[in-house]
């Protein structure tokens, strides 16, 4: 499912249901009760990017920055970023388990290992009330059963 949250964030859903018809009804609610609704396949899928995402401790890694770096690029890592305290390899999502096998058999610790949607713009929420209802959508929609993953591209560092 895809729709357009408070102050046109783009919201992607992933769920698994025996339901479709519950499960449809219980997005187009979320969205509704959140002050926004549910469009058409494909209308905010083109803001984001599959990919592989691989997270790792900066205290828990034992390599360098460069091996690690290194390291991802060989096994098909497409970019590595580091942060204050983490390192991020992004890959392909064809990709993405050789490099995660890379880092195993160099006994480098993942903190997270997964395919995503990563926007590929972040908008950020001025008004507190869209704020509001903007996490309105994503705690309904966290609390269905069905629903596996729950993307948007809300630059939420205010």
């Amino acid at each position: 499912y895809e729709g357009y949250g408070p102050a046109g964030t783009a919201i992607i859903v992933e769920a698994l249901t025996d339901n479709q018809n519950r499960t449809a009804a219980n997005v187009r609610a979320a969205f509704s009760k959140g002050g926004g609704n549910v469009g058409t396949p494909g209308c905010v899928s083109f803001m984001f990017d599959r990919r592989g995402q691989i997270l790792i401790d900066k205290e828990e890694c034992k390599l360098s920055a460069d091996d690690l770096m290194m390291l991802s690029l060989d096994a098909g890592a497409e970019d590595f970023q580091e942060a204050e305290d983490s390192y991020e390899v992004l890959s392909s999502p064809e990709a993405f388990q050789d490099v995660v096998k890379a880092l195993e058999e160099n006994k480098v610790a993942t903190v997270s290992a997964e395919i995503t949607m990563i926007p590929q713009n972040y908008v950020k929420v001025k008004e507190e009330s869209d704020r509001i209802q903007l996490q309105r959508i994503l705690d309904i929609l966290d609390e269905d059963d069905d629903v596996q993953n729950v993307y948007h591209n809300w630059d939420d560092e205010e």
